[in-house]
């Protein structure tokens, strides 16, 4: 299982980057909307040193791109203690998986639907995002469909032209949670081959308690399961969200580790 988890997340960069071998690392260059990182190549078993580090720091200031990292901890558990030697910020999260038989679906007192290819529901979607991880945790916050509305202007048209384009192509699938103020959780899954992972769940802070995450979680696993998927994974930002996810059905199987 952790194998297989590993060799998605491999593959998963490869709708929005070109692939570059640095030392035993694979540096996805990005051709879209967000920057992606290196990861050690899976299943090679190489211990990684801070030297190996220094060789990815020295191509992506080549690049002019950030210097980041995200691995599975399990297959490379010496990745973290050498970027901690390169002097970099080390994080682990909650990595989780849900199986088809495992599956728990959660209903709430809102709308959660798929989302088209839309630029003004992808603008909303990016919008409420961008509160939630501005204001990161399961704390009930300030902001709210207004905050919304007023951060759904600033997101770029750049922007918007990559999550179209993503959709279109059904490399991101994207799921919103409605009520009578308008769309207030959002989220998506990137499906490749029978794998996909959950990213990118956030509900408006001032929303936050109502199970809207679980739910809005629940409608992308059902997409994904209909849709020849039959294994979803997520790395959760710390245990108690991971407590969200694992009303759904989902287990921790390790850790994902991040670097930069």
């Amino acid at each position: 299982m952790i194998s297989r988890v590993d060799d998605y997340l491999h593959a998963v960069p490869l709708s929005g980057s070109v692939a570059e071998q640095v030392g035993p690392f694979t540096l996805f260059r990005s051709t879209t909307i967000w920057p992606y990182y290196a990861r050690p190549v899976p299943g090679s078993g190489t211990t990684i040193e801070p030297a190996d580090v220094e060789l990815v720091r020295a191509r992506c200031a080549e690049l002019g791109i950030p210097l980041s990292f995200e691995w599975v901890v399990e297959t490379c558990p010496s990745l973290g203690p050498a970027a901690a030697a390169a002097g970099l910020t080390v994080l682990e999260h909650p990595l989780l998986v849900l199986e088809r038989d495992d599956f728990r679906p959660v209903t709430v007192d809102a709308r959660c639907e798929i989302l088209p290819a839309e630029d003004a529901v992808l603008r909303q979607a990016r919008a409420v995002a961008g509160l939630a991880f501005s204001d990161p945790g399961t704390a009930v916050g300030a902001a709210g469909p207004v905050e919304r509305d007023a951060h759904a202007a600033e997101v770029t048209d750049d922007m918007i032209a990559g999550l179209r384009d993503r959709a279109l192509r059904g490399v991101t699938v994207n799921a919103g949670a409605f009520t009578d103020e308008g769309m207030v959780a959002s989220g998506a899954h990137q499906p490749v081959g029978p794998t996909t992972e959950i990213v990118g769940v956030g509900t408006l802070p001032s929303m936050r308690r109502r199970g809207l995450a679980a739910a809005l979680t629940a409608v992308l696993v059902e997409h994904a399961f209909a849709n020849g998927v039959d294994l979803v994974l997520l790395s959760a930002e710390s245990d108690a969200v991971a407590a969200v996810y694992e009303r759904v059905g989902f287990r921790r199987i390790g850790s994902a580790g991040a670097a930069e």
